[in-house]
């Protein structure tokens, strides 16, 4: 009987112990699990392949590199990106998140690793010719929910109709089928869209927004609370890579602009 108690309590502490234990164990192994959309390029997104690329997932595998790491991605949709970062189905989301007050509530984050504003785009034959909250009332205004822009609209446009979307690519296409007046996003997100077949018949209309109260302070990695360790790790590798010429060659890779 003493033999089996003894065994009992050493599995129960066992237990317990793997309870206690960081997030962030799974990367000490050699594997940094890494959460991102694929539905936003050129940030992240699928190849014909079905093989996730993009700015951010490039960035991931640098930083993955100098922590002499693997990455090992989770496509996730992005309404439920933050959930399930705090259900640790993956120890860090790097998917153009911006840093925002709101959203250090629920999550730490990194140093940015990109800074890009906010631009609205409209058809090129549209009326729409003035962002000026004035100017669209009564117009109809999309955006991907659960993101900066979504709460811009939200606070800003009150007498507009304002719809939301499950990605940037249903957004779109609601603009180019005449079902929007005009979009808003990043602005590289969007540049990058006007260049395709699709995304020839708008443009840019008003000035670039960048309002730290709503747009935040550049793109982070987002951990959970209190994963110091991880935090610092990662912030030291995107400023290796930042010094070192690997992130001037992946930028260089999708933009012809810097997007820090």
């Amino acid at each position: 009987m003493e033999v089996v108690m003894v065994l009992v309590r050493s599995a129960l502490a066992a237990f317990f112990v793997a309870m206690m234990m960081p997030a962030f164990a799974l990367a000490q192994e050699g594997v940094l699990r890494v959460g991102t959309e694929g539905a936003y390029p050129p940030f992240n997104f699928f190849d014909s392949n079905r093989q996730l690329q993009g700015f951010d997932v490039d960035i991931a595998n640098a930083v993955c590199e100098k922590l002499k790491m693997k990455c090992e991605f989770t496509a996730q949709d992005w309404d439920g990106i933050i959930p399930a970062l705090l259900a640790k189905k993956f120890d860090v989301i790097i998917a153009s998140m911006s840093i925002t007050e709101e959203r250090k509530k629920k999550v730490d984050f990194t140093n940015k690793y990109y800074n890009t504003p906010a631009r609205f785009v409209a058809a090129k034959d549209s009326d729409v010719k003035s962002v000026d909250p004035a100017a669209l009332a009564g117009k109809t205004l999309g955006a991907q929910s659960a993101t900066i822009h979504a709460n811009y609209l939200q606070e800003k446009y009150k007498d507009a109709e304002i719809k939301l979307y499950g990605s940037q690519d249903e957004a779109n296409l609601d603009l180019v089928s005449g079902r929007l007046d005009a979009i808003l996003a990043d602005s590289t997100v969007l540049y990058e869209w006007m260049k395709t077949a699709d995304g020839k018949c708008c443009e840019f209309v008003g000035e670039p927004l960048s309002d730290p109260a709503f747009f935040g302070i550049g793109a982070g990695f987002a951990l959970r609370k209190d994963e110091t360790e991880l935090r610092e790790k990662l912030n030291k590798a995107i400023a290796e890579i930042r010094a070192d010429g690997t992130y001037e060659k992946i930028n260089a890779k999708y933009f012809p602009f810097s997007v820090y």
